[in-house]
């Protein structure tokens, strides 16, 4: 039996105050708690006032992780009832502070597995470690090259994979006791961490090339041998990386990469909302797409193949996209080119000057987008002379400027709605206010990944898929674009994140479907909602 110690120190066990006096004598913590026994009902009442009284967002956060660390089901019940007001907290943007943070911050690692490259021979024991002996159905990890907005922060990226989880948990009912939060630590090229003495990951550049993908390799074939139901989630990898391992791996085992697809279909959810709004074809819509990156990539290739779902061929679903970079309009000569930017290049004969297309504005005056998504992280690049030069152009311009944190974004919602004349659909990648103008309310629809991966990664456990494919990817995006409530002036593109617990459960039931439908389920599964419904976990004391 677990001493008194061990038991209140070990989150998944503890229960603090509601132990029942018999549930006391019976695990030797008679005299270990004061004597008054409480309900989580009481518990969660008395936590929130707490965390009410943090002065700011990081502080907040610290006393969530805090409670995280000592009493999971009491985080659970809180969170699940606070997921709208806690999600910035936990997650995107405050975790970016505490990621910058993480070394000054460190006091426990949060049931986190760390794989060194150093030491590629200590992988198995390390999962096995960090398991501890659980059944885990989900990973979420990174090498924290590509952070958010905020580039390469090395170890301390452990913090998005531990954020990822708690969303999936809170929002979607995945069971934290079958989850891992994991970095591949390889290093890190951020000159500040490496000077840094206290710096807790491996103190030397990032390894590249094969050495990398021999580490990538092992963890994923040890990973798959020891958790034999594992859905695998890559997170903030590097360009270079991201879609070479995703292409490596989508076809064998059951994965997602969240910045290339999760952030591709809640885009394209959100494109299919507004065009519900405008009862325009998705068929006739041009799109460009500003930051070419891994996540403006994965929209990119997302709405291409929606495009193909829809009947175009390949060659009218390309010429229906344009990329641009820092450099401007990506062609086919443009040097420096990734594989998945090639994909979408353009031929500079198809332009009468293709040499002025240096930057974004004349980009936009020469193509007239009806879709302008921005990835690019630099801020305010969606600039009043650009929206008006696509707005003359288009009825209703779908427009959303997805960067962040709030400080990278190309524009705000309000500018958007006021140079537009209350025209543009709007979403963006942080909370925004609603907009009020001209008498109209404009919510503002959030395209947060959290609004698709939840969901979309407890229909993949629930249906025990394979693979996640492209058919799976779609099925999720309409279930989450169908959402929108088209009777309401100035309604938003995408449902409101305080809704997620609800639409999460019902993109699960939809993907679950999907899954049987296509016949790639693992085990024999004939009732999608059942199945949602029987894996789905909710914060109780048993």
């Amino acid at each position: 039996m677990k001493t008194a110690q061990e038991i209140l120190n070990d989150p998944f066990c503890n229960k603090g105050t509601a132990f029942t006096l018999e549930e006391r004598k019976a695990l030797n913590l008679t005299g270990a708690l004061p004597s008054v026994v409480q309900t989580l009902e009481e518990q969660t009442v008395q936590t929130y006032k707490e965390y009410q009284r943090k002065a700011t967002d990081l502080e907040k956060r610290v006393y969530l992780m805090t409670l995280f660390n000592t009493n999971r089901i009491l985080f659970y019940a809180l969170m699940s009832r606070h997921v709208a007001e806690f999600m910035p907290i936990v997650y995107d943007p405050t975790v970016a502070d505490a990621i910058r943070q993480y070394d000054e911050l460190f006091m426990k690692p949060q049931d986190a597995a760390f794989l060194s490259i150093d030491s590629p021979d200590d992988i198995e024991q390390s999962l096995k470690n960090a398991a501890g002996g659980r059944d885990i159905r989900l990973i979420v990890v990174t090498d924290a090259e590509e952070i958010l907005g905020i580039g390469d922060w090395g170890v301390g990226g452990v913090a998005i994979s531990i954020g990822k989880l708690m969303v999936y948990t809170a929002a979607a009912g995945i069971n934290p006791n079958q989850v891992l939060p994991m970095v591949l630590d390889v290093g890190t090229d951020n000159p500040k961490l490496l000077a840094d003495p206290l710096y807790l990951g491996n103190r030397h550049p990032r390894v590249r090339g094969e050495k990398y993908y021999d580490f990538v390799d092992k963890f994923v074939i040890t990973a798959e041998q020891l958790f034999p139901r594992l859905y695998l989630h890559w997170e903030d990898f590097g360009r270079s990386n991201a879609a070479t391992i995703l292409e490596k791996y989508q076809d064998r085992i059951t994965t997602f990469n969240d910045d290339i697809q999760g952030t591709g279909i809640v885009a394209l959810a959100g494109i299919l909302g507004a065009l519900n709004i405008s009862k325009e074809k998705f068929v006739d819509q041009r799109v460009m797409v500003f930051g070419a990156g891994t996540a403006g990539v994965g929209i990119a290739t997302q709405i291409y193949e929606e495009f193909l779902q829809q009947g175009l061929s390949k060659d009218d679903a390309r010429n229906r996209i344009y990329l641009v970079d820092k450099q401007g309009m990506l062609f086919d000569d443009t040097v420096g080119l990734t594989d998945g930017q090639k994909r979408f290049t353009r031929h500079r004969a198809e332009f009468a000057d293709a040499t002025a297309f240096t930057d974004l504005y004349s980009s936009v005056k020469a193509v007239h987008p009806s879709i302008l998504i921005g990835t690019s992280t630099t801020p305010h690049m969606f600039s009043e002379q650009v929206v008006k030069e696509m707005a003359s152009a288009v009825n209703r311009p779908v427009i959303f400027p997805l960067s962040n944190p709030t400080e990278l974004a190309e524009a705000t919602a309000e500018d958007l709605i006021r140079w537009t004349d209350g025209r543009a659909l709007v979403a963006t990648g942080i909370p925004s206010a609603p907009v009020v103008y001209n008498g109209v309310t404009y919510d503002i629809g959030q395209a947060n990944n959290a609004l698709m991966y939840p969901g979309l990664g407890l229909g993949v456990i629930a249906s025990t898929a394979k693979i996640v494919n492209q058919s799976l990817l779609s099925a999720a995006a309409h279930a989450l674009g169908g959402m929108v409530d088209t009777s309401k002036s100035g309604a938003a593109v995408l449902p409101p994140v305080d809704k997620l617990t609800e639409f999460s459960e019902h993109i699960a039931v939809v993907v679950t479907e999907n899954a049987i439908k296509q016949g790639i389920t693992k085990e024999k599964i004939t009732d999608a909602r059942k199945a949602v419904e029987n894996i789905k976990w909710q914060p109780k004391y048993s």
